[in-house]
């Protein structure tokens, strides 16, 4: 079967069982009659393609596509792998492998980048946000499960995987070669700018990081430091527990986050006052279009309890329970069964986390010959206009207090935004 005829068959079978699955889901109204009248039309649909077509269509092949893309339509995490592949899944998920450090979702059919280890065989590369992979050893990942490609990518350390890359800015694939490697998460860091702003950067929110958070901060204020920028910015590793916990540091008081799904029974997580060492804080965070996760969840909740300005771009949108749901044949479908929402009743999976303040964040790219392995960025040649943008929101209270005769510290964010930060909290 020719690509050509592939790709359309696999878009019409998606077109259709996205329509059977929305038919099912438009609520309780929708009657079993009308899911059966979409199988029908897409069985009927196939069977012309079958009878009718100037080839035979490989059936597999297409059924497989067509299962494929509608996952990606509801849930780009989604995986759906046929029996052989499952328990192949299943051995992986128990070996300690090493790996490449990525995380990867599904993008336009194939895999995507959705955030990369700092320091990890990929950063190095130079692979980032955005990136898809266009093959994995040799093996395109056009309708390949997400979960078979995750495993691709895994082995044993100081082995070679073998990809090819699209990249935005560059039109033709380019071969990478990455040595697998154990993944090393980076810790958190502290810096103190002028004006009394101290930066925290939280690259991963793996376990221990919200406590190293809470230290950093203490270290900077003990050096001057009077307002915070939180920069989450590629920070697409780690548990949702940590995000909420992220967030209670700064939150007494209001909701975080609410988990809920169709038969997942809503569970709410409010801010604890005994956690929340940092209420008084002003604070500023930093998000880009690699920000997932436990960050977006942390972010959402400061966003939405008007505790911090948001300064960068939309973040990925990741922030889910999935579940391998099995089939009667072996085979089984990994998927969300629960979403986390702000408290604003925003599923994050779905729209992600929108800044109150949009700069976009400046990566510079390398150049290289077509056959070498792409260098990673020199961040130090690029301007942090994200940062930079921070830094005057942070400080833009400081004329005015000082103007007023006001000797107490200066807002980082206007009244209006920020009611926790011109109320003193009682302290619990």
């Amino acid at each position: 079967m020719n690509s050509r005829f592939k790709l359309v068959v696999v878009s019409s079978s998606t077109v259709l069982v996205v329509l059977v699955l929305l038919g099912a889901a438009m609520g309780h109204s929708a009657s079993p009659d009308d899911a059966y009248r979409h199988l029908s039309v897409y069985t009927e649909v196939l069977s012309r393609i079958k009878s009718e077509y100037v080839e035979e269509p490989d059936i597999k092949s297409v059924t497989l596509g067509a299962m494929n893309g509608m996952l990606e339509a509801i849930d780009p995490f989604a995986s759906y792998l046929s029996p052989e592949q499952y328990k192949q899944y299943m051995k992986s998920s128990e070996a300690k492998k090493a790996g490449v450090g990525m995380i990867l979702s599904k993008k336009f059919g194939y895999v995507g980048v959705v955030d990369v280890v700092p320091g990890s065989p990929a950063s190095k590369a130079g692979l980032a946000t955005g990136d898809m992979l266009e093959s994995i050893n040799g093996v395109a990942t056009r309708d390949m499960p997400l979960a078979y490609a995750e495993m691709s990518l895994a082995g044993d350390a100081g082995t070679n995987v073998e990809l090819s890359v699209l990249r935005v800015r560059k039109p033709d694939p380019q071969k990478v070669t990455l040595t697998r490697a154990a993944t090393r998460y980076p810790g958190v860091t502290g810096k103190l700018l002028p004006d009394g702003v101290g930066l925290i950067q939280v690259p991963a929110l793996m376990e221990g990081r919200v406590k190293d958070v809470g230290q950093q901060a203490e270290a900077l204020q003990k050096q001057g430091a009077k307002r915070l920028i939180l920069d989450l910015r590629g920070s697409g590793f780690g548990k949702p527990e940590d995000g909420i916990a992220l967030a209670n540091l700064f939150l007494d008081r209001g909701m975080i986050t609410y988990l809920q799904g169709q038969k997942v029974k809503r569970q709410d997580f409010n801010a604890e006052a005994s956690k929340a060492t940092l209420r008084n804080v002003p604070i500023v965070v930093l998000t880009n279009r690699g920000t997932a996760n436990a960050a977006e969840i942390a972010a959402a909740a400061l966003l939405d309890n008007k505790r911090a300005e948001v300064v960068g771009e939309r973040s990925y949108g990741d922030a889910a329970v999935r579940r391998a749901v099995t089939m009667d044949d072996g085979s089984a479908v990994l998927l969300a069964v629960a979403k986390y929402y702000s408290p604003s009743g925003k599923a994050i999976q779905d729209t992600g986390v929108t800044p109150t303040y949009m700069v976009t964040d400046v990566e510079a790219t390398a150049d290289t010959d077509e056959d070498e392995t792409p260098a990673a960025p020199d961040t130090k040649k690029t301007e942090d206009n994200i940062l930079k943008r921070a830094i005057e929101i942070s400080t833009k209270g400081k004329t005015d207090a000082a103007s007023n005769g006001n000797s107490a510290a200066p807002r980082a964010i206007p009244e209006h935004a920020n009611p926790l930060l011109t109320t003193p909290q009682k302290e619990q």
